[in-house]
């Protein structure tokens, strides 16, 4: 099993920042793969970043620029540097990882973008 806490989130100003950290209960090392997914109020939840054990990274287009995905090995955390924030990056953000070919969710937490 995988335990998952992600934390970070807030209110905050458009065109601000944020950074959201998972710590996981396992070596980041031994997943396949780490990721951030969000889903705002009536819609699917969506990838906005994905890191694999090789640093290979995959961005939402929405976010591309904007957000960062990294490790941090001696935290054993997956961040998410969030930066020049819109409204419309308001959600819920949840940090997925898979173990042994099966996912792993944390419980989310909650940014929202709003002057």
């Amino acid at each position: 099993q995988v335990q998952l806490v992600e934390s970070g989130g807030g209110l905050v100003q458009p065109g601000g920042s944020l950074r959201l950290s998972c710590a996981a209960s396992r070596s980041i090392f031994s997943f396949n793969a780490m990721g951030w997914y969000r889903q705002a109020p009536g819609s699917q939840r969506e990838l906005v970043a994905r890191i694999t054990t090789g640093s290979s990274t995959i961005y939402a287009d929405s976010v591309k620029g904007r957000f960062t995905i990294s490790r941090d090995s001696a935290k054993n955390t997956v961040d998410l540097q969030m930066n020049s924030l819109k409204p419309e990056d308001t959600a819920v953000y949840y940090c997925k990882v898979v173990w042994v070919g099966v996912d792993f969710w944390g419980e989310g937490t909650r940014v929202t973008v709003s002057s």
